[in-house]
């Protein structure tokens, strides 16, 4: 099987707390990273401007996506024209979608027009990646965020999709497909696979890099281990 440094797909990773966020800049396999306000509210930011630039003052060699929060549309856009303003390497996340389920599609290929670097986020159909890739502006950097993994929860295998999707973004030379919300290591490797060009990766997911290609007669016996060092340390009996 590959090994991570044998993969073409870029590695970004997921998340909104600063020292994790500011570890995963640090690493070289880690080529970008993402953010969303879901993340952030988790970790209890309550400042979204100055966290975002806080953390811009040291991540400005890899690009970092910033989602807007509005769900009107003028008011996306005078958010998406200020954070875009951040730095050279912010990409404005604009979700494909509003709350009413009316299209961001009129409003990415306005961003576009202005050389705006987007992300558009929370898709996941084909009709979905079809408009987007209309929309936006073929000489302008731009992420396609397909929520491969959330696909995945409905039963639905997201691998033909998403190598569709792979197919539909070569009408848009500058924009880079990314397989999001992956739910497992193995979906790396999948995203790579089919040619995806980014996978944006979880902290926790992460730290199981180091099992790749790990002995299966080993880890078998490392998990054999666990349950008896664990019902030991229970004083468990019967």
């Amino acid at each position: 099987m590959k090994k991570v440094n044998d993969l073409t797909v870029k590695i970004f990773a997921d998340g909104a707390d600063k020292a994790g966020m500011l570890e995963m800049h640090a690493k070289p396999f880690i080529q970008g990273l993402t953010t969303n306000p879901t993340l952030m509210k988790k970790v209890g930011i309550k400042d979204y401007r100055a966290f975002c630039k806080d953390i811009l003052t040291t991540i400005k060699d890899k690009p970092l996506s910033f989602e807007v929060f509005s769900d009107d549309f003028a008011e996306m856009e005078r958010q998406a024209m200020e954070i875009a303003s951040w730095g050279k390497n912010v990409y404005v996340k604009i979700p494909v979608t509003n709350t009413k389920q009316e299209t961001c599609y009129a409003l990415v290929k306005k961003l576009a027009s202005q050389k705006v670097k987007l992300n558009v986020t929370a898709i996941m159909t084909l009709s979905q990646v079809r408009d987007v890739v209309e929309s936006l502006s073929p000489d302008v950097p731009s992420y396609v965020s397909v929520f491969a993994g959330r696909i995945a929860d409905t039963g639905r295998d997201p691998v033909p999709i998403m190598a569709a999707a792979v197919k539909m973004l070569k009408l848009s030379p500058a924009s880079e497909l990314i397989w999001a919300s992956p739910r497992e290591l193995l979906n790396i490797f999948q995203a790579d696979d089919i040619g995806c060009q980014v996978i944006t990766v979880t902290n926790d997911i992460l730290k199981k890099l180091s099992l790749v290609g790990y002995d299966l007669d080993e880890y078998s016996l490392d998990t054999v281990k666990m349950f008896y060092n664990d019902a030991v340390a229970a004083g468990f009996k019967i």
